[in-house]
């Protein structure tokens, strides 16, 4: 499910920084990028599944696998729900628990004050 009206996908960051806000609130990049994109996770294990928050970005100068200093914007943020062994489904017809939605959207504010503060 696309989770809208966020502002994050009117913000953009310097990767190194992006990197370093989403690890913040628990949202890992790990391995997930190509020299375009990135892709930052946060898992949540609850009693009706496995969930996750994900928000991704691309490159609108510079790469990143370069000197991590490629600027990024943000792209709309979604939140799947995991299923063994086939993956992550984002779609509409998912159900998410209310408390899960809630969460995500306190962290996603957070993530946007903290984006808003450093805005160049």
């Amino acid at each position: 499910m696309k989770i809208e009206n966020t502002e994050l996908e009117l913000k953009k960051a310097n990767l190194s920084r992006l990197d370093e806000i989403m690890q913040n609130f628990g949202l890992l990049r790990a391995d997930q990028w190509d020299y375009e994109r990135v892709t930052y996770d946060r898992r949540f294990e609850m009693k009706e599944g496995t969930f996750y928050l994900r928000v991704r970005a691309f490159a609108i100068e510079g790469d990143v696998g370069g000197r991590r200093d490629a600027m990024m914007q943000i792209m709309v943020p979604l939140l799947g729900k995991h299923y063994y062994p086939h993956g992550v489904e984002y779609g509409d017809g998912e159900h998410f628990p209310k408390t899960l939605v809630n969460q995500c959207n306190r962290i996603l504010a957070e993530v946007n004050e903290v984006l808003e503060s450093i805005a160049e």
